[in-house]
Parts: structure tokens; sequence; C-alpha cells
């Protein structure tokens, strides 16, 4: 396993903190206040995108960051839009650099896969920034397992491991069991999964009628559109009731207690709604507990549909 650390070697933090709400639907004072009940709380890793609110992501965790730099992990990603071509990845690579007002990036992700560019001119282009010493590790984001392993592959050619992933993951969206955990447990490939709480829906507030993503972004509400997900939300309120805690506590206790030991990655629009998240960071799950919560939901099949050998 690729140990992932800050400039200065502190150690990666066992969660991840997600800015995709900064300068959106978090203003830069809710922002920065969670950017610091994050490090109160032992997060030392922070993650934004080229594309979060129009570069509002970038600017502000890079002003916040500023006077902790040496012992944080920053992550940003490029590539989401206009392809992975060299000529893009150098372009939105130095906008964000300017944005965060740093000269180096820890982590750098490929956002997506992108079938229309060879993947060597991709590789070759992480590999530049690296040698000029404006990265430390390549990401990828969103990529299925052969993806990656072609990635890897590749990669080799340059001396560039993939060194963390960025796959979606939570209890209503397991797909990474069936092949991306195992093969990075296998490669050595860390894992940072986003969307633990399955876009707000294992918090229970859409059962109460309260907005949020799944009533406001399509895309969401077509992700989590089905009826066993919103089923498998309720019967986890009602779990959470039971132990006197947040569902968010438990949906993000459960995303972390994956025998891969990832590093789930937290978001949220406000310190409010963050804190049942945070407090996922010493909540005690054990295994009676862990299987009660995965019974609520579809175990995939394995990959390769054989599920006699499951």
């Amino acid at each position: 396993m690729i140990q992932i650390t800050s400039p200065n070697g502190t150690p990666i933090s066992r969660f991840a903190f997600g800015t995709m709400q900064f300068g959106g639907r978090a203003d830069e004072a809710e922002s920065q206040a969670m950017f610091e009940a994050s490090l109160q709380a032992g997060i030392t890793h922070f993650d934004t995108a080229h594309v979060y609110n129009d570069g509002a992501s970038e600017t502000l965790l890079g002003r916040f960051a500023a006077a902790h730099r040496e012992r944080l992990v920053i992550a940003t990603k490029a590539g989401y839009t206009g392809g992975a071509g060299r000529a893009n990845l150098l372009s939105q690579f130095d906008i964000s650099r300017q944005r965060l007002d740093m000269d180096m990036v820890d982590i750098l992700y490929l956002h997506r896969f992108d079938p229309a560019t060879d993947l060597r001119e991709t590789l070759d282009t992480f590999a530049h920034l690296r040698d000029a010493g404006q990265i430390r590790y390549l990401g990828l984001s969103n990529f299925a397992a052969w993806q990656v392993m072609k990635a890897a592959c590749i990669g080799a050619a340059f001396d560039l491991p993939v060194g963390i992933l960025q796959p979606m993951y939570s209890l209503v969206k397991r797909q990474a069991e069936v092949e991306i955990l195992p093969m990075c447990a296998s490669e050595g490939i860390n894992v940072a999964p986003y969307s633990p709480l399955g876009g707000g829906l294992l918090t229970g507030k859409y059962a109460q009628g309260q907005p949020g993503r799944l009533t406001e972004d399509d895309r969401y509400a077509a992700r989590y559109g089905l009826d066993w997900m919103h089923e498998a939300a309720k019967h986890l309120k009602t779990i959470a009731d039971e132990l006197s805690v947040a569902p968010a506590t438990l949906a993000v206790a459960w995303a972390a207690r994956h025998a891969s030991n990832h590093m789930p990655i937290l978001s949220a629009r406000s310190v409010d709604q963050l804190t049942p998240s945070l407090a996922a960071l010493d909540f005690p799950m054990d295994d009676a507990l862990y299987e009660r919560l995965t019974a609520l939901t579809p175990t995939p099949p394995p990959a390769t549909d054989r599920i006699e050998e499951a």
C-alpha cells in the first residue's frame, strides 16, 4: 500500500472532508466553520475539484488551508470537462493551483475516465506534473476496476503507480464491493469513497419532507430513486432511533467499517449537518450491528455472477 502523507510527513487521516459545497450551498463563513470543525476532529485530508462551484471551492479551501498547509493532504481533480488530453489537464490544473494558491497539490485525480483520449497521453501528463514537483500522488475518480488496472499497467512505464481511487460507496450504493474494493486491497491502492450518506438519503431528511440534492438535482434523484433505497433509509432511521444516534452517524460508520479500511469522504452544507458524520469517527460499530445494517440492502452478486459461490 502506498503510504500517503502530507508534505511534512503527517499520515493521511482515517476520514477525508469533501469541499464540494464550499462557495455554493455553503457560504464562506459556513465553509470555514466546517473546515475548522474537521481539523478539530483530526481530519487532515481535504478534497476539492476544478469544477466545484466555478472555482469557489478551490479558492476557499486554499485560503483556509494556508496556515496548516504542511500537515495537510490536499487533493483536487481535473478532466471532468474537456477530456483527459494533455493540454486540457495542464490548463485546468494550472488554474486550480492558482485558485488554491499552492505550487504543489498532494493528490491530483483524473476526475473520470475519458474513452476518447489515449490513456498514455493522460498518464504521461501526470508523470510530467510529478517530475515537475507539482503533484505527489496520482488519483483516479469514478473509474471501473478494469480502467484502474489499465491505468496501473500503462503508468508502470512512467514509474507512476495509482496511489488512490475515489469510487462511490454507501449502504445503498455497494457495487464497489464486487471488484473495486478487492482490487484496491490486492494492488495496494488507497481508497477514499465518496457519498457515504447517499446524497443525504441516509440522513432520513427526505422521509421528513426536507429539501436537498435529491429534490434539487435530477441526477441525484435518478441515482437514488429506487424504492428499496428509500425503504432502507427508513429502516436505518428506525435502528438509529433505537440506538439514540443520528442515522448519518450509522451510515458513515457502516461505510468506514468495511474490511478494506478505506477513508470515507465526509461532506455537508453546514456544521450542523456535518456534526453527525464527524461523530462516526469514534462510533463503536461491532460485528452484529454491521451485519444488521448490511442486511438492509441487497448484496451485489460476485463479479463472475456465480451467485451460488458467494
